[in-house]
């Protein structure tokens, strides 16, 4: 296309019609620098993760430890892990080291610090949270499993879809335009026209034929939309992702962070196990066995010292604390009642460790262990409280276990109904483990089928290929599930590709940098609020506020904005099927010689009619212009937003716009005719009382009918049912009504004998007028009557499926997708989402 318009404008330049230079040039320009902008954000994920990167490491060399940059650690070097430190590459911790906890949230997901002793592996990327060791060097750069994310981000090199439907949408009408085109020229020709002016007519046509101003309206659309996202605290990094959020039918999702708070709270589920204490009890002896008083030193003390009621515990001193030791797995606090100078103890632990501390009788013991297995079993953490006996500070009685979770966002579950009334399936990916993932499946109601990692394809880090066939051999186990759990990035990448190979258009949210390399492979890269950079930068909408909430809106806004786009297509096609066959009927088969009454010895030399019939260039330009300057305006029209997952389906777009354009250029051709035969006695024309035309008349004529009939259709190309069915945006029809006055007055004002061309009488323009408005009813009624016949033969009607304003999805739908959803899922192909319609379609009638 930009190569088309190059040749435009050296013709024209050759010309010397520097007007036509400048419109080309601009619209050149404009589309250059979108093109730029695009490309200069294209390595901003890398780049987030390159900084990302940087670290210090304590390195023992030489005998003597010194601090360097995290870049030169090699394979070998003994560094030292420290609490607040990061691990500057993947290590092994030495024999005989001390117990560390990690933080691995950023790289796994997993909600709570992990412990880890002599042999096990610290990736790089995480951080030490408590203790104090030495360990060596196994991989730096890209071998390590923080390295591996980032090379995975480097072998995402995809185009957008939108970007591969407006090529397919360009290089079928170029093709098209050319050949009939080119035929034209040749014509042109051979009947005498100058070479030159012939081919400024024909270069001149081909880029009024060709959807010049095609990304300019999109990104327009696209930019007024992301304007609207913006307001809903969703900021768009990357235009075109609005119009895959349109076409979304699975939304993938990281858990902690995502679906949940990434916060532990405390549940009301307490069991307690010695007679005379209540949950406020427990929870007191909890905080005793703490720094009540002081800044808490990790998570569960947060919980505690948060819960508790701390003027309870100020009756107490505490003598004496042991704060938590890794090997023994608890605290313990020695404290005297202020007021009865009684002594005992507090401890607080892993439920397995304070059980044996307490020694309870088999009953308990028993009633114990089985609490601890169910809570395990539902992934629910735990955390036992113990007390000496009153009277005897070597006996425990174990009080209570208080179970705490990392909580679903408030607004988690409603957002995934309303995502799945809205035809998006929603599967929870996440590196927690596979019984708590199924517990928050079971919380957000959205089916507990929750696979573990194994059986999922591997990344070979090594080729960095991604095979072709993982949708074949993978796609049916992930289409079933409804989530996975102990993942790793290079899983949640492999997820999204085999989804993406079965036809799907799928949509990933997370926060880490676990998650970046997901983000960027899947059509729509979601960053929730609190996201790493390296998420941001890989992701093509960023939330700014808590909560999954606004995809939902995101998904409605972007749905109203591919609506804006699909009309602006349809009209757009139709405009160069009226324009392109209308000219090419003309040049090679109207020839105005042929009619009678143009031999008028009236006429001088230049007033009689050529060979062939056309338009001069000028007209062509000014209606190239006209065209694509107002239409913008269709970034503004008032549409509805389908109820299910978009589509192009481009044979019936095309469809639609032929017709459209090709009952505008029978009436064009019909009119000229008409026109052409004005001067000739008893004609048509004439019987409605019209004068006979000049053929400089007969061109601006032709040209107002043209124009008009162009800016009629856009009002029939923006509904599938009659025109009238829905009332148009106001700055659409002001844009419309401003162009049609134009063109009127133009006809009406031309300059006379400029360019062949003469100003037509008001008779003339209300013919005109009523000619196309005539013209569009019958248009109209063609493509109602055709969309009904499509809609038969595919048994579904595109407007039943809209959403009307204010309009909430009923509930009983929710209960129909999960009914017809592993059915739906099955499905194969590039049609998936009109099955997936049909599937939900039939169930929601079953339910109403």
């Amino acid at each position: 296309m930009a190569l088309m318009i190059w040749a435009a404008i050296v013709i024209e330049g050759i010309m010397l019609d520097w007007a036509d230079v400048g419109v080309l040039l601009a619209l050149q320009i404009l589309n250059a620098v979108v093109g730029w902008y695009e490309d200069l954000k294209a390595g901003d994920a890398v780049a987030a993760l390159k900084a990302s990167l940087k670290a210090h490491a304590s390195v023992k060399r030489g005998g003597t430890y010194k601090t360097i940059d995290g870049a030169e650690v090699v394979v070998g070097d003994v560094v030292v892990l420290h609490a607040g430190g990061a691990v500057p590459a993947d290590c092994r911790l030495a024999p005989g080291a001390k117990e560390l906890e990690i933080d691995q949230a950023a790289l796994t997901g997993e909600s709570m610090p992990v412990k880890m002793g002599p042999g096990c592996e610290p990736k790089m990327g995480s951080n030490c949270v408590r203790g104090e060791a030495e360990a060596v060097v196994v991989a730096t750069g890209s071998q390590t499993f923080f390295g591996k994310t980032a090379s995975m981000i480097n072998k995402v090199q995809q185009t957008s879809h939108f970007d591969d439907v407006i090529m397919a949408i360009t290089r079928s009408m170029l093709l098209a335009s050319s050949v009939l085109v080119a035929i034209s020229l040749v014509v042109l020709v051979c009947s005498g026209e100058s070479w030159l002016e012939a081919l400024a007519f024909a270069v001149v046509l081909l880029v009024a034929s060709i959807p010049i101003a095609l990304p300019v309206v999109s990104v327009t659309t696209m930019a007024l939309g992301s304007r609207s996202l913006a307001r809903k605290e969703a900021i768009v990094t990357r235009l075109s992702s609005i119009e895959e959020v349109a076409g979304m039918n699975v939304l993938c999702s990281d858990k902690t962070g995502t679906l949940t708070l990434n916060k532990m709270v405390l549940q009301d589920e307490l069991p307690i196990f010695t007679p005379g204490y209540g949950k406020r009890d427990v929870l007191v002896h909890a905080a005793l066995a703490a720094k009540w008083r002081e800044p808490p030193k990790d998570a569960l003390d947060t919980l505690v010292l948060g819960a508790a009621d701390l003027d309870r515990c100020d009756a107490f001193d505490q003598p004496e604390y042991v704060p938590f030791d890794p090997r023994t797995k608890r605290t313990e606090a020695t404290l005297v009642d202020k007021g009865s100078q009684e002594t005992f103890k507090c401890s607080k632990g892993a439920p397995h460790v304070i059980l044996a501390l307490a020694e309870p009788p088999a009953a308990v013991r028993a009633a114990v262990e089985a609490e601890i297995e169910t809570l395990s079993a539902r992934g629910v953490r735990s955390l036992a409280v113990a007390r000496t006996k009153p009277g005897d500070a070597s006996r425990w009685d174990l009080l209570g276990i208080l179970t705490f979770l990392d909580p679903p966002r408030p607004d988690t579950a409603a957002t995934i109904a309303r995502a799945e009334q809205l035809g998006v399936g929603v599967k929870m990916i996440t590196g927690d483990h596979k019984a708590i993932a199924v517990d928050m499946a079971k919380q957000l109601k959205m089916g507990c089928r929750i696979e573990g990692a194994e059986g999922l394809p591997e990344f070979d880090v090594e080729s960095g290929e991604i095979p072709q066939d993982l949708g074949d051999r993978y796609g049916a186990m992930i289409e079933a599930a409804d989530g996975f759990a102990g993942v790793f990035p290079e899983h949640k990448f492999l997820i999204v590709e085999a989804l993406q190979q079965r036809g799907y258009m799928v949509g990933m949210t997370g926060d880490g940098v676990n998650d970046a390399p997901a983000l960027k492979k899947a059509g729509v890269g979601i960053a929730v609020s609190g996201s790493t950079d390296a998420a941001r930068a890989a992701s093509d909408i960023v939330l700014t506020n808590d909560g999954l909430s606004t995809i939902v809106d995101a998904i409605v806004i972007s749905r109203t904005i591919f609506q804006r786009m699909k009309n602006y297509v349809v009209y757009r096609v139709a405009c160069t099927t009226q324009l392109l066959l209308f000219f090419f009927i003309t040049v090679c088969f109207v020839h105005p010689t042929g009619y009678g009454g143009w031999d008028d010895d009236t006429l001088d030399d230049e007033a009689q009619p050529p060979k062939v019939f056309k338009l001069p260039v000028v007209v062509l330009v000014l209606i190239t212009i006209l065209n694509d300057g107002t239409i913008i305006s269709i970034a503004y029209d008032a549409v509805k937003p389908s109820k299910f997952p978009e589509k192009w389906r481009m044979p019936q777009t095309f469809a639609i716009a032929f017709i459209l354009g090709g009952v505008a250029c029978v009436s064009s051709l019909l009119l000229l005719h008409v026109m052409l035969d004005s001067r000739s006695d008893g004609s048509v024309w004439r019987g409605f009382g019209l004068p006979a035309l000049s053929y400089g008349q007969l061109m601006c004529a032709m040209y107002l009918k043209i124009s008009v009939s162009d800016f009629l259709t856009v009002f029939s190309a923006r509904t599938r049912g009659p025109f009238w069915s829905r009332a148009p945006g106001t700055f659409l029809f002001a844009a419309a009504f401003v162009a049609t006055f134009l063109s009127t007055v133009i006809s009406l004002a031309w300059p006379k004998k400029s360019d062949g061309m003469e100003p037509i009488g008001a008779e003339v323009v209300v013919a005109v007028w009523a000619f196309d408005v005539a013209f569009f009813l019958l248009q109209d009624l063609s493509k109602v009557l055709f969309i009904k016949a499509i809609n038969s033969y595919t048994g579904e009607n595109e407007d039943d499926h809209k959403i009307d304003d204010g309009e909430e999805p009923p509930e009983s739908i929710v209960a129909a997708y999960r009914r017809a959803k592993h059915k739906i899922w099955k499905t194969k192909g590039a049609d998936q989402t009109h099955y997936q319609n049909l599937s939900i379609q039939d169930d929601f009638a079953d339910t109403v």
